[in-house]
């Protein structure tokens, strides 16, 4: 599989995904992440960490550092046209996060075999790997045109 260009990049539209907390251009609370494919099964983003985002005075809360691994890896698959849910994610958080930090959120591909993808990330501030993530993604079945709100049917067999 190979990645695409930013020109080539599907909207968030196309895949259900334009009101994202994370990165959502139609959510007024959207952070509005901007991935980029740094190759052909990877992506990352740069995030500003504030204080709104914050769990323990100064750190950044685990939910949100786990939301940003879990987008990274959604992202990942979106530049490769796949479509496809979270069914397995494992996040090992390595050091607290400062709630003010610049950070890079990345993620790649290590294994496919559709339905069933094996993603990683990593959640770095100034070069030290604060979390890392892996998970298996389920792709959805495409939408039945002419039809309006049809519910995925997903078996997951992890």
């Amino acid at each position: 599989m190979c990645a695409i260009t930013e020109e080539e990049q599907p909207g968030k539209e196309d895949f259900g995904h334009s009101y994202c907390l994370l990165c959502g251009d139609r959510n007024p609370w959207s952070r509005r992440l901007i991935f980029k494919a740094s190759d052909s099964i990877s992506v990352f983003a740069e995030f500003q960490a504030c204080p709104e985002l914050q769990g323990y005075e100064g750190f950044l809360h685990g939910g949100v550092i786990s939301a940003l691994l879990d987008a990274a890896m959604t992202h990942c698959l979106f530049h490769m046209r796949i479509r496809a849910v979270t069914a397995d994610l494992n996040i090992r958080f390595r050091a607290p996060t400062p709630c003010r930090a610049k950070l890079l959120v990345r993620a790649s591909m290590s294994s496919s075999r559709a339905p069933l993808f094996r993603m990683t990330a990593e959640l770095i501030y100034d070069g030290r790997l604060m979390a890392e993530a892996r998970a298996k993604f389920m792709q959805l079945r495409p939408a039945v045109p002419g039809k309006k709100d049809i519910k995925q049917t997903i078996r997951i067999q992890l």
